[in-house]
């Protein structure tokens, strides 16, 4: 049993898993297992070059980011288990029991995050009553989002980046996921709000 588990190896899902995995000495956070599924394949870095992300060198491919950043949660954070090259299908259940289907095998977790793109193609069963138009896309590109109230969709079901309805910005995402992180660790810290920073101090 999993007590989060992020779907999706971009930048909303990497950063949510980031923050999750640096809370990892607080009290609140010791022994929680928190896993991700890293598929990539249809990020939308796949194609990016970066010259506008706040600290980001010039010239940064998104397809280097995407591997880096695997590569870089696994370095720091290894406790964070993660699942490449699975699809999720479907989740069934609800708080605090889902149980989560990919493309080989079967999951538990008491809480879910969805961190992949808002293409129209989205097809995750259980979770399709949510789907609603993109708020901040143009109508001709079709994009969806996940209806919810400040990334929570349900009890127990967040939504991150630009399936929550933000624009496609790589910063966006990236404060989005960690957004969805901090909720989750003010969860597990009783209500308390929460963050975590690292400092040389």
């Amino acid at each position: 049993m999993f007590d989060v588990l992020i779907f999706g190896g971009g930048v909303s899902g990497i950063s949510c898993s980031l923050i999750l995995g640096s809370a990892k000495n607080k009290s609140f956070v010791s022994g929680k297992k928190i896993g991700i599924f890293t598929h990539q394949k249809t990020s939308s870095l796949q194609e990016a070059i970066f010259n506008n992300a706040y600290g980001i060198a010039a010239g940064t491919l998104g397809s280097d980011l995407l591997k880096q950043s695997t590569q870089h949660l696994s370095a720091i954070y290894p406790h964070v288990r993660q699942i490449p090259d699975e699809k999720v299908l479907k989740i069934a259940g609800e708080f605090p029991e889902f149980t989560i289907t990919t493309n080989k095998n079967s999951y538990r977790s008491k809480m879910i995050v969805i961190a992949v793109g808002a293409a129209n193609t989205f097809s995750i069963e259980g979770l399709m009553q949510y789907i609603e138009p993109h708020q901040k896309s143009i109508p001709e590109k079709q994009r969806i989002q996940l209806r919810n109230i400040d990334h929570k969709v349900a009890e127990g079901i967040y939504v991150a980046g630009t399936l929550a309805g933000w624009r496609s910005q790589l910063t966006i995402a990236s404060g989005s996921g960690a957004a969805v992180a901090t909720d989750i660790l003010t969860f597990w810290n009783n209500g308390i709000q929460t963050h975590v920073h690292d400092s040389i101090r």
